[in-house]
C-alpha cells in the first residue's frame, strides 16, 4: 500500500512535470495583478466597492480567449515558431507581452485616471489569457494519459506559487515601495517563465494534409480545420450542453468569494503585512497540500468522487468567510478561514483541471481547452462582477452565505454528468 502511494508521488518529480510546474508559475503570476492585488490597490486608493466589482470585467479576455485560440493553435508566428516551434514560439511572444503590460499597468494612477488603469489591466489580462491558451495545450500534449492527474496538480502548484509572488510578494514590496516598482518587480519575475519556455521540448504534432486548390480553397480549408472542426467535434458529443453548464458553475462560488475577499480584509482592518503573511504565505501552504491531495484523490478514488468531495468542501469554505466577518479583526480566525478555503480550493482546482483535460480531443487541444476554460472564466468575470453591488446592499456574513448558495448548482450537475464522466474516463 505504501509503495503504491510512493509510486504515485514519484511522478511529480519527472523532468517534464517539473517543467509544467515552472509554466504554472508563469500562468499564475499575472492573474493576481489584474485581480486580487489590483483590487487591494484600488481599495487602498479609495475606489468604491461598486467600481472594484466592475474591475472584474477586466478578465473578459479569459472568457473570450476561445475566439483567437484557433489562430494560436494552427498559425505559425515567424520567426519565433521557426526557432522554437509553434507552441513555444507563441509562448515566448505572450510572455514578452506580459512583461510590457505589467510595467505599463504599474505606471498608472487609479485614483486620478482609472481609465488608463483599466486599459493596461485589460491588455495584461489579454496577454495572460493568450499565454494560458498555449500552456494548457502544451501540458495536455506533452504528458501521457497517466501523467495528466499529476500534471493538473503541478500546474496548480506552480500557479499558486506565481499568485503568491504577485499577491504576498507584491504586498510586501508595496509596503516599502510605490506600486510602479511593484509591477516592475513582477515583470522581472516573468523571467522564470521565459527560461522554462527556452528549455522546454516542443510536443509532437499530428501531420496535417495540405489543402489543394486555389488560394480561396486553401484558406477555407484552413478555417475548417482550425475553427470549425474543434467546435464541431465537441458539439457532436452527447450531453455537451450539460458539460458546459458544469464548467460554468462548478467554480462560481469560489469566484464570488475571490472578487470581494480583499475588500473584506480592508474593511476588517487587516494590514498589508497581515494579509501577505496569512492569506498569501500561510494560504499557499494549504493550497499546495490541497493540490497534492486532490491529485492523489483522483488517482485513488476516481475523478467523479474527487469532484464531489472537493466541491462540497469548497462550498463549506465559503461559509467560513461569513464566520470571519462576524468575528472581525482576529488573525487566528483569519488563519483558520484561509487554511480551510485554500485547502479546499487547491483540491477542487486540481480535480477541475483534470476534468477539463479529460474532455479535450488531442487533435484540437488549444482550441477546445480554451473554449472550456473560457466558460470557467465567465464565472470569474461576468457572473462575479455584480459582487461589489451585492456586498454594498447586504452585510458581509450574508454576502458570503450567498456565495455558498451559488456553489450548489455546480454540485447538483454532477448527478446528471456521472454516467458521462465515467465514460469519458474509461
Amino acid at each position: 500500500m505504501l509503495s503504491s502511494w510512493r509510486s504515485a508521488a514519484a511522478v511529480y518529480l519527472r523532468p517534464r512535470l517539473l517543467l509544467i510546474l515552472a509554466l504554472g508559475f508563469a500562468s499564475g503570476l499575472p492573474l493576481a495583478l489584474t485581480f486580487g492585488t489590483l483590487t487591494f490597490w484600488l481599495a487602498e486608493e479609495g475606489v468604491s466597492k461598486s467600481a472594484i466589482g466592475l474591475f472584474a470585467l477586466v478578465g473578459t479576455a479569459y472568457t473570450l480567449k476561445f475566439l483567437w485560440s484557433p489562430l494560436m493553435d494552427q498559425l505559425p508566428l515567424p520567426p519565433l515558431t521557426t526557432w522554437l516551434g509553434r507552441r513555444r514560439g507563441w509562448l515566448l511572444a505572450t510572455q514578452i507581452m506580459l512583461i510590457v503590460t505589467m510595467i505599463g499597468l504599474g505606471q498608472t494612477a487609479p485614483a486620478v485616471d482609472p481609465g488608463w488603469t483599466a486599459f493596461w489591466a485589460v491588455a495584461l489580462a489579454f496577454a495572460s489569457a493568450s499565454q494560458d491558451i498555449v500552456i494548457d495545450a502544451y501540458r495536455v500534449e506533452i504528458l501521457s494519459d497517466e501523467e495528466q492527474g499529476a500534471g493538473a496538480a503541478n500546474i496548480v502548484f506552480g500557479y499558486r506559487v506565481g499568485m503568491l509572488v504577485s499577491g504576498a510578494g507584491a504586498l510586501y514590496v508595496a509596503s516599502v515601495a510605490p506600486w510602479s516598482v511593484v509591477y516592475s518587480v513582477m515583470a522581472a519575475c516573468m523571467g522564470l517563465g521565459v527560461l522554462a519556455t527556452l528549455l522546454a521540448a516542443e510536443p509532437a504534432r499530428r501531420p496535417v494534409t495540405p489543402v489543394a486548390g486555389s488560394t480561396a480553397e486553401r484558406v477555407l480549408g484552413w478555417l475548417k480545420r482550425a475553427v470549425v472542426e474543434p467546435f464541431a467535434e465537441f458539439l457532436t458529443r452527447p450531453g455537451w450542453v450539460t458539460f458546459l453548464l458544469f464548467v460554468l458553475l462548478y467554480k462560481l462560488g469560489d469566484a464570488a468569494v475571490g472578487i470581494m475577499a480583499n475588500p473584506l480584509y480592508v474593511d476588517l482592518g487587516f494590514s498589508k503585512t497581515e494579509v501577505a503573511s496569512v492569506v498569501k504565505l500561510f494560504g499557499l501552504a494549504a493550497t499546495l497540500v490541497g493540490a497534492f491531495v486532490g491529485g492523489m484523490m483522483i488517482a485513488k478514488l476516481g475523478l467523479i468522487r474527487a469532484l464531489w468531495i472537493c466541491g462540497a468542501l469548497q462550498l463549506l469554505s465559503n461559509l467560513a468567510f461569513s464566520g470571519l466577518a462576524l468575528v472581525g479583526h482576529d488573525v487566528t480566525a483569519l488563519a483558520a478561514t484561509i487554511a480551510f478555503e485554500n485547502l479546499a480550493g487547491g483540491m477542487g482546482t486540481t480535480a477541475f483541471v483534470a476534468f477539463l483535460a479529460a474532455l479535450c480531443n488531442r487533435n484540437y487541444t488549444a482550441t477546445q481547452y480554451a473554449l472550456l476554460s473560457s466558460f470557467m472564466a465567465v464565472a470569474r468575470t461576468f457572473m462575479a462582477a455584480p459582487g461589489g453591488y451585492i456586498a454594498e446592499q447586504v452585510d458581509w456574513p450574508l454576502y458570503f452565505l450567498f456565495t455558498a448558495i451559488a456553489a450548489v448548482p455546480g454540485l447538483l450537475l454532477i448527478v446528471l454528468l456521472q454516467k458521462r464522466l465515467t465514460s469519458e474516463r474509461s
